[in-house]
């Protein structure tokens, strides 16, 4: 079997006649094939990107994500009013590249933890940066 990771795959036309499957068993992550065969091209196909039907995922405890909605509201001077949830996206909240930095440190602040900036800038719902918060927090006390 053989796997691919590529942004578009390509088979260049044969010289010897073989017994084996023209396409391998199993791709991964292609975003379009296309195959020549003794000089005929054929047709490249694009491949649309599949949803995964089950995803497991750990949800940060309530209260954390209640902090981090607290934080958020402070952090872009939002009204008490203002539904911040779980799902709330920043960018949907009105925060920007500096805002996101300055909620990250007010998160660092409270909750007395290090994010490393990879990680900070793959952030983009309250939901993330409470889930982010619990693994850091069961890595420091390990």
């Amino acid at each position: 079997m053989a796997s691919f990771t590529a942004t578009s795959i390509s088979m260049t036309s044969l010289s010897t006649p073989f017994k084996q499957p023209l396409v391998p068993s199993r791709i991964s992550s292609p975003n379009s094939v296309s195959l020549s065969i003794r000089g005929r091209t054929f047709p490249s196909i694009t491949l649309q990107p599949r949803v995964p039907r089950f995803q497991v995922t750990c949800a940060a405890k309530p209260e954390t994500v209640q902090k981090v909605c607290d934080i958020v509201k402070k952090q872009l001077a939002l009204s008490d009013e203002s539904p911040v949830t779980g799902e709330s996206k920043f960018s949907a909240l009105g925060a920007d590249s500096l805002d996101t930095v300055e909620i990250v440190m007010g998160l660092e602040e409270e909750f007395g933890i290090s994010v490393e900036e990879e990680s900070a800038q793959t952030i983009t719902t309250v939901q993330e940066a409470a889930d982010m918060i619990e693994d850091l927090l069961e890595n420091k006390s390990a």
